[in-house]
C-alpha cells in the first residue's frame, strides 16, 4: 500500500504540473529589467510583454532592476518561486558577469532556467558634436595619440557595452579609461554633453541622437552595416578588420521550473517574435529576432560564457 500511495502521489504531482502548464498563466507575470528604462533591453523586453499580455490574456508587469551590470536583477529572479510568474530579461551582460565579478548570488549556469533569446543587434559607437570628429579614423587617431587619456563610458560594469569596449580596446590596440554610468540614457547624456568622449550605445537607443543631431554615429560594431544607418561603416570596414559584436537579449527564469512551463513560455515567446508587427518593430529599432529551443538556447548561453570569459582573459580583466 505504501508504494502505491506513492506512485498515485507522484502521478498526481505529474498530472497537475502539466495542467498547470496548460493553464499557464492564470495571474499576472512579472518580468524584471536588469537596466534603466530606456536601454536597449527595456524596449525590447517590454516590446516582448506587451505582445506576450495579448496571447495570455493576463498582464506581464515590467520591473527594472538596474545596476551591477544587470546582476542586481538577475539576483531578484534567482530566489523567485520556479512557477514561470517571475521572470527576467536581460542582455549578453548576463553572460560576460561571471568573468566581471569575483563574487555574483549566483552561478550563471545553474542557477537558471534558460528560456529563449529575444533579439539581437549591433551597438553604434557616438561622440558628442564637440569632439569634432567625423569618421572612426579620427576617433582611432586620437585614442593612439592619447593613451589613456579618453574616457569612454559604458552601461555599467559588466554591460555588454562595457564587453564591446573591452574587445574594442584588444583588438584595435588602444587604451581608454572606462567609465560605467547606471544605464544607456545616463552613458548617451553625458557622451552628447561632452563629459566622456564616446560610448558603443545600443543602435536603438543612439539612432533618435543621431538623427537629431545630437550625437554623431562613427561606426557600427556588427559584421555588416545597419540598415537603420546604412551610410555608417563597421568597426571592421573602418579599421579593425575581423570586429564583430552583437548585443542580445534574452529570456530567464529561476532555476528548477516546470519542463512543460518552460516549453510553453519558449513557444509563446517564438510565437511572439514571428509575429509581423512585433518583428517590424524590433527591426525598425535595429534588432533582429532570435529564435531558439530551450536546450539551443542553454547551449547558446554556455558557448557565450565561455567566449566572453576568453575575450576578457586576453584584455587582462581580472574579476573583481
Amino acid at each position: 500500500m505504501g508504494f502505491l500511495k506513492w506512485a498515485v502521489a507522484v502521478l498526481s504531482a505529474a498530472v497537475s504540473v502539466s495542467a498547470a502548464a496548460q493553464g499557464f498563466p492564470t495571474k499576472p507575470v512579472r518580468l524584471i529589467i536588469a537596466f534603466t528604462p530606456g536601454s536597449s533591453i527595456d524596449i525590447v523586453g517590454r516590446a516582448v510583454a506587451a505582445k506576450l499580455s495579448e496571447f495570455w490574456g493576463q498582464p506581464v508587469v515590467a520591473e527594472n532592476r538596474a545596476g551591477a551590470g544587470g546582476s542586481i536583477g538577475s539576483a531578484v529572479v534567482v530566489k523567485s518561486a520556479p512557477d514561470g510568474y517571475t521572470l527576467l530579461a536581460n542582455s549578453s551582460a548576463h553572460v560576460a558577469n561571471p568573468s566581471i565579478y569575483a563574487s555574483l548570488p549566483y552561478d550563471t549556469l545553474k542557477d537558471f532556467t534558460n528560456l529563449a533569446p529575444l533579439a539581437g543587434g549591433p551597438n553604434v559607437l557616438i561622440v558628442g558634436p564637440g569632439t569634432g570628429w567625423k569618421s572612426f579614423a579620427d576617433f582611432l587617431a586620437a585614442a593612439k595619440a592619447n593613451p589613456g587619456k579618453l574616457n569612454f563610458s559604458s552601461a555599467g560594469v559588466g554591460s555588454a557595452t562595457h564587453f564591446n569596449l573591452e574587445k574594442l580596446k584588444l583588438m584595435a590596440g588602444i587604451e581608454v579609461t572606462h567609465v560605467p554610468y547606471k544605464g544607456t540614457p545616463e552613458a548617451i547624456a553625458d557622451t552628447i554633453a561632452g563629459r566622456v568622449c564616446c560610448y558603443l550605445a545600443p543602435i536603438n537607443a543612439a539612432l533618435p541622437h543621431v538623427r537629431g543631431g545630437r550625437a554623431v554615429a562613427l561606426a557600427v560594431s556588427s559584421a555588416k552595416r545597419s540598415i537603420l544607418l546604412p551610410d555608417v561603416p563597421t568597426i571592421a570596414q573602418a579599421g579593425v578588420p575581423g570586429f564583430d559584436y552583437t548585443l542580445w537579449v534574452g529570456l530567464w527564469g529561476p532555476p528548477g521550473m516546470p519542463a512543460d512551463v518552460v516549453e510553453k513560455i519558449n513557444k509563446d515567446v517564438n510565437r511572439a517574435l514571428s509575429s509581423p508587427d512585433l518583428a517590424e518593430r524590433l527591426t525598425n529599432l535595429g534588432t533582429l529576432p532570435m529564435s531558439m529551443s530551450p536546450v539551443e538556447f542553454t547551449r547558446f548561453v554556455r558557448s557565450e560564457v565561455e567566449d566572453t570569459a576568453r575575450v576578457l582573459k586576453a584584455a587582462g580583466i581580472k574579476p573583481q
